[in-house]
C-alpha cells in the first residue's frame, strides 16, 4: 500500500519549496523503490506580507480566520485518514497559532554538542501567542490563557519523548522556561503536581535564569527544556547556533498535535520563514525542505537511512561549491536540487546485503 503524506503551502516562497519537497521525496522513494503519495491542501495560505498587501485590518482578520479554519480542518482530515505526516511551508503566524491552540501543538527539536544533548519541547498550545484579539477605538486587547490540562499534556508528552530519546541513560535534568511570576503561583502548583505524577524533578525557572545558566554552563547531558512560546520563539535560533551548530535556514523541525482530533499526525516545517522577498527568484535555500523530506521518508515511509543518504548528498554539494547565494554559492534553487538528486544515485543508492 502506498504511503500518503500531506502538503500544505503558504505564499512567499512556499510554492517553490513545495516543488522541492515533492521532487526530493519522489527521489528518495525511487532510491528505495517505495511508493509515497502526496495530498495537497486546496488552499494557498497567506504569509504576513501577502495579508498586508492592500488589505485593511478587518480584512486581515477575516483572512487570518479563514486560513486557520481551513488548515485546522485539513489536519483533522489527514489524521482521520491515518496520514502520519504533513509538510508545511511557512504561513502567517497569527493563523498558525490559532491552529496550534486548537490542536494543542508542541514543537520538538533535538540539539547535540560533543559533551551534551538538549531536547527542546516548545509549548505552542497556550500563552500570549495563542491569544485572541479584540479591537476597540485606539487599542487592541489580546486575551490568552494557560490551563492545568494543557500544561499536563505538554509535560506528559515531553517526559515521554525524552525517555524515548535517552532510553539508556535516562533524563539528566528537566527545566521549564516560563514567565511564571505573572501567573499568581498557579503554574508552580500545576508543574509540581505533574512532576510528582510522572516521578521526575522539574525545575521551573524564569526565562532570564535559563539564559544565564545556559550561557554560564551550557546544557547538561540529556537536558529536557520545556519552553513557553514567549521564550522559545526567540531562543530557538540562538540554541541552534550555540548548541546545534546550525543556521535556521538549513533546519527543519517537527510539531506534534496532542488533541485527539489530530492524534498521530506529525507536522514538519522549515525553521525559516516565508522569505517573500525571494519569491519567484529561484534562489531560496532548499536545505531545510530537503531535510524535512528525508525525515518524513525515514520516519514514516520505512526508508531507513534516508536522512544519512541526503546528508551525504548535501555534503557532496558543499564540497563542490554548489549552493544558493545565502550558502555562498551562485546556483539557483532548481540547480541545487537537480545536483542533489543526481548525487543520490547511483553511488548513494541504498543497497541490500546478499549472502554469498
Amino acid at each position: 500500500m502506498k504511503l500518503v503524506v500531506g502538503l500544505s503551502v503558504g505564499r512567499g516562497t512556499g510554492p517553490e519549496l513545495a516543488t522541492v519537497f515533492e521532487r526530493v521525496l519522489a527521489g528518495i522513494a525511487d532510491a528505495y523503490s517505495v511508493g509515497i503519495g502526496v495530498t495537497r491542501s486546496q488552499r494557498l495560505y497567506h504569509s504576513y506580507s501577502s495579508l498586508r498587501a492592500g488589505a485593511d485590518i478587518e480584512r486581515v482578520r477575516e483572512l487570518t480566520g479563514e486560513d486557520a479554519d481551513h488548515y485546522t480542518d485539513f489536519c483533522r482530515t489527514l489524521a482521520a485518514l491515518g496520514v502520519p505526516a504533513v509538510f508545511r511551508t511557512a504561513v502567517n503566524a497569527q493563523s498558525l497559532y490559532l491552529v496550534r491552540r486548537r490542536l494543542q501543538a508542541v514543537k520538538v527539536d533535538v540539539m547535540t554538542t560533543p559533551d551534551a544533548s538538549l531536547l527542546l519541547v516548545r509549548d505552542e498550545a497556550q500563552g500570549f501567542y495563542t491569544g485572541e484579539n479584540t479591537h476597540v477605538p485606539g487599542a487592541l486587547i489580546r486575551t490568552m490563557a494557560f490551563s492545568r490540562e494543557i500544561t499536563e499534556k505538554v509535560i506528559a508528552f515531553a517526559v515521554r519523548r525524552a525517555r524515548q530519546e535517552w532510553p539508556d541513560g535516562g533524563i539528566g535534568q528537566i527545566v521549564m522556561a516560563y514567565k511564571f511570576h505573572l501567573l499568581d503561583g498557579a503554574l508552580d502548583e500545576w508543574v509540581a503536581e505533574s512532576a510528582a505524577r510522572h516521578g521526575v524533578e522539574i525545575r521551573l525557572f524564569q526565562p532570564d535564569t535559563v539564559n544565564r545558566n545556559l550561557i554560564e554552563h551550557g546544557p547538561h547531558p540529556r537536558t529536557l527544556i520545556i519552553a513557553s512560546n514567549e521564550w522559545a520563539d526567540i531562543m530557538h535560533v540562538v540554541l541552534l547556533d550555540r548548541f546545534g551548530s546550525e543556521r535556521q535556514e538549513n533546519r527543519c523541525t517537527e510539531n506534534v498535535y496532542l488533541h485527539p482530533d489530530a492524534a498521530g499526525l506529525v507536522e514538519y516545517q522549515t525553521v525559516h520563514g516565508s522569505a517573500d522577498d525571494l519569491a519567484g527568484t529561484d534562489t531560496v535555500n532548499p536545505v531545510a525542505t530537503v531535510r524535512a523530506a528525508a525525515a518524513i521518508a525515514e520516519r514514516h515511509a520505512g526508508c531507513a537511512g534516508a536522512v544519512q543518504l541526503v546528508e551525504r548528498g548535501l555534503e557532496s554539494l558543499g564540497r563542490r561549491g554548489i549552493g544558493t547565494p545565502d550558502l555562498g554559492g551562485r546556483h539557483s534553487t532548481t540547480a541545487m536540487v537537480d545536483a542533489l538528486l543526481d548525487a543520490l544515485e547511483p553511488a548513494g543508492r541504498p543497497t541490500v546485503a546478499v549472502d554469498s
